[in-house]
């Protein structure tokens, strides 16, 4: 049985293989270069998902990832830069979806640790009946207060 190595090179030259390997490295590189930087939380959140016309794109999945990376932007492209001299700059966009988990990342047993993640399905807002709103409230304080927030709104605006 040949390794996948072996069946690569047959189908690609020499040149196209260092190539691919490059990029493998380079994608690979992040949570390192990121943990290295002393923000390792990033890495969970952030991931490289392009590198074209010398410029590495960063997506993370809150814009507030994207901010913290941004105060490191510098430090990050000079150590991603030691290793791979054809980058030269990074751009940063938020992810539409979420960033995969690295694996062993989250402590197991913890709330994060979940398999699955759910996904938010945006349905269109529906009037919810009035008494139903409150109806979900356990702590009977909260939807006494709430209750009478609305009203006040309610009043304050002249609506029904």
């Amino acid at each position: 049985m040949k390794k996948a190595g072996e069946l690569l090179s047959f189908f690609f030259d020499e040149k196209t293989l260092d190539r691919a390997q490059g990029y493998s490295e380079l994608f690979a590189s992040w949570t390192p270069v990121v943990q290295a930087h002393r923000i390792p939380a990033a890495a969970d959140h952030s991931r490289i998902v392009e590198f074209e016309r010398h410029i590495l794109l960063i997506e993370a999945d809150h814009p507030g990832w994207i901010q913290l990376l941004q105060t490191k932007q510098r430090d990050l492209l000079r150590t991603l830069q030691r290793r791979f001299p054809d980058i030269t700059g990074i751009s940063f966009r938020l992810s539409r979806k979420p960033v995969p988990a690295v694996q062993n990342a989250v402590p197991d047993n913890h709330p994060l640790d979940d398999p699955e993640p759910s996904r938010v399905i945006v349905e269109p807002a529906m009037p919810k009946p009035q008494s139903s709103l409150y109806d979900t409230f356990e702590d009977q304080e909260l939807k006494a207060i709430l209750q009478h927030l609305h009203q006040g709104i309610m009043a304050r605006n002249k609506m029904p």
